[in-house]
């Protein structure tokens, strides 16, 4: 039998020694007592009050209303980097760098839909400056179309006639001078609006030109290795998904914009290209948008045509695509990753739009897919992912 040195013997006795686990000195405990105790190495789960998550979810909700100017120029960066940043990675690459690569992308992102709102914001221009005599004109048609409508104002305008006092003989003029608010309160929302628009350009540079840093600062922080793989896994899927249901959607719209207008022109309306860059757009907002279309059409296929039934054309044929691509299009191209509950979508669209307006209405379905992501790679919010899906 071969000899160890004592050195190597007395290694191996101490890695031995420190490889036993340590037992602690515990004074007896008796059997009933064992029985009732919590076990060694078993914490008690800590368990939030109710009271308190809905004090935390009420201050949630009051914080991001009243600091929406800061918080919604944020999220709208934030949604549009992640959107773009697979197209920033594939430039980094080609061996250009990311400040570089976030400049151009910029650019031609802020040129393509400055194009596109100067495109559709002249006609939309011009055509609600004529609104009062589309209005007047909309009255005349509806009155010739559908006899019985005219004969019920007049009923109701002579129901109205019953509450004048026939003996009054004198009329007193009074002259009331009014400033208008209009042209200060539009010049307001005009400076809001571009103020917000020039924190979202800025605030989305300076993320697609960081790169990767704020991933790096987030591994770094956390604890344990677990985490660190779990941070990164998180924030890869909610970007690629991210990027995926925007990009895809947008594709949708405009070659659903493409294809109202083609029927619009074939049908002979007016400003045709305008009223579908128009459906394109309000297809980003699910439910409303699409009802909003719907009704704007009908007005316009009224205006138009003269008869009730070419009148109902245009809206019919924005329907019928509508109802195409939700039902099927939508669901061959994105798959089940982004199967939502119809109702959380709904709910979801009504307490973002209530919170931040229509960006919040466009918001409302990426974010439902980023809380989907991080549930999904939770264990303990296993339950809210079942929620959120069909």
């Amino acid at each position: 039998m071969s000899s160890q040195p004592d050195g190597a013997s007395a290694a191996i006795a101490t890695m031995d020694t420190l490889a036993a686990p340590m037992e602690p000195h515990l004074p007896a405990i008796s059997p009933v007592a064992a029985s009732a105790s919590v076990p060694l190495g078993v914490l008690p789960e800590a368990k939030t009050p109710p009271g308190q998550i809905a004090l935390i979810a009420m201050g949630t909700i009051t914080f991001l209303y009243f600091a929406r100017p800061v918080v919604l120029p944020i999220f709208l960066a934030c949604m549009a980097g992640m959107t773009l940043k697979p197209l920033i990675r594939w430039l980094s690459e080609c061996h250009i760098r990311p400040a570089l690569s976030a400049a151009v992308v910029l650019c031609l992102f802020v040129v393509a839909v400055g194009i596109g709102f100067l495109e559709l914001g002249r006609p939309a221009m011009a055509w609600m400056n004529d609104a009062p005599e589309h209005m007047r004109q909309l009255r005349q048609r509806v009155q010739k179309m559908v006899p019985q409508a005219s004969r019920f104002s007049q009923a109701a305008a002579a129901v109205n006639d019953l509450g004048a006092l026939p003996l009054q003989t004198t009329k007193v003029t009074t002259v009331e001078l009014q400033t208008s608010r209009v042209p200060s309160t539009f010049i307001n929302w005009t400076g809001t609006l571009l103020g917000g628009m020039g924190e979202t350009l800025v605030l989305l540079y300076l993320l697609l030109a960081s790169g990767d840093m704020f991933l790096q600062k987030l591994v770094h922080v956390m604890p344990t290795f677990r985490d660190k793989k779990r941070a990164v896994e998180i924030s890869y899927e909610i970007q690629q998904n991210i990027s995926i249901y925007l990009v895809s959607v947008t594709l949708i719209n405009i070659s659903l914009g493409v294809a109202v207008s083609g029927g619009l022109y074939w049908l002979g309306v007016p400003n045709a290209v305008m009223w579908g860059m128009l459906a394109a757009l309000l297809n980003f907002i699910p439910y409303f948008g699409p009802v909003a279309g719907v009704m704007l059409l009908g007005i316009v296929g009224v205006l138009t045509f003269d008869t009730l039934l070419t009148g109902f054309l245009p809206p019919a044929w924005y329907l019928l695509l509508h109802l195409g691509e939700s039902n099927f299009i939508t669901p061959v191209l994105l798959g089940r990753r982004f199967t939502l509950n119809p109702v959380v979508i709904f709910v979801s669209l009504i307490f973002w739009t209530w919170l931040w307006g229509v960006p919040g209405a466009v918001l409302s379905v990426p974010i439902l897919v980023s809380i989907k992501v991080v549930c999904d790679r939770v264990p303990t919010l296993s339950s809210i992912s079942e929620l959120l899906t069909t």
